[in-house]
């Protein structure tokens, strides 16, 4: 499904991702962890292609990543943070995207079950800037799932949202699981990722720790739990090349 190939980003004189390679297998939740600034989020906007990365590739279905801008219209990208006009409600917002990929000349199969699940049709009509963060984030994850996409990205997605709301979308991802969709998830709660990964890929410093299955990652480091697992690794000392 995904392919990076020795993955090189710079902002100034920070190197934020290191010569990274990766794949990314379909129809499963791949979990992308580490500390703090390790380069996840800035992984996950480079394959959406809102990053220019300064050396390697990125091939998503075959397409390279920052060449032919058509394979987007399959991936349902939740920011960790979303960036809504303010004066626009989340009805106009939905409508909007809904117009947008019309006007691309795409099919689409629209997926409104968050739409009713979050009850966003209680606050359709109020700004967007007059919601509180976690009701913006449910207006998000709607966004994401909306066209039925093959590949989920999503940073952070249960970030202020409320438990019922959050075990909605743990159960929306594990439904794309079923229907054999990809999902790239972040998050700091890996108890949260236990529930959902098949495969875990660590990050630290902009480099690759650790790609795998959630069976080996805990198998590899006698731990029972994802988050003993992790942190047994970051503990260890990179092996020299």
């Amino acid at each position: 499904m995904i392919t990076i190939d020795r993955l090189t980003k710079r902002f100034g004189e920070i190197t934020v991702l290191k010569s990274l390679s990766l794949a990314v297998a379909r129809g499963r939740v791949t979990a992308i962890v580490g500390p703090n600034a390790a380069g996840k989020t800035t992984l996950m906007k480079s394959i959406v292609g809102l990053i220019r990365p300064d050396s390697g590739s990125i091939v998503v279905d075959g397409v390279r990543v920052n060449g032919d801008e058509r394979y987007r219209a399959n991936i349902g990208y939740m920011p960790q943070i979303a960036r809504f006009p303010e004066n626009m409600t989340a009805a106009e917002l939905i409508t909007l995207a809904r117009d947008l990929r019309q006007s691309g000349g795409h099919t689409m199969t629209l997926d409104e079950e968050l739409i009713g699940r979050f009850g966003i049709e209680a606050f359709a009509r109020k700004p967007l800037r007059t919601l509180s963060g976690g009701t913006c984030q449910k207006v998000n994850a709607a966004l994401a799932f909306l066209f039925a996409p093959a590949l989920l990205m999503l940073d952070e997605p249960t970030a202020g949202l409320d438990p019922v709301a959050s075990s909605a979308l743990k159960d929306k991802i594990l439904k794309a699981r079923a229907e054999h969709r990809t999902v790239i998830v972040t998050s700091h709660v890996l108890s949260e990722l236990e529930e959902l990964a098949d495969d875990v890929v660590l990050l630290v410093d902009g480099e690759l720790r650790f790609s795998g299955t959630l069976h080996d990652i805990k198998k590899s480091t006698r731990q029972v739990t994802l988050e003993r697992a992790v942190a047994n690794l970051l503990s260890q000392r990179p092996v020299a090349a």
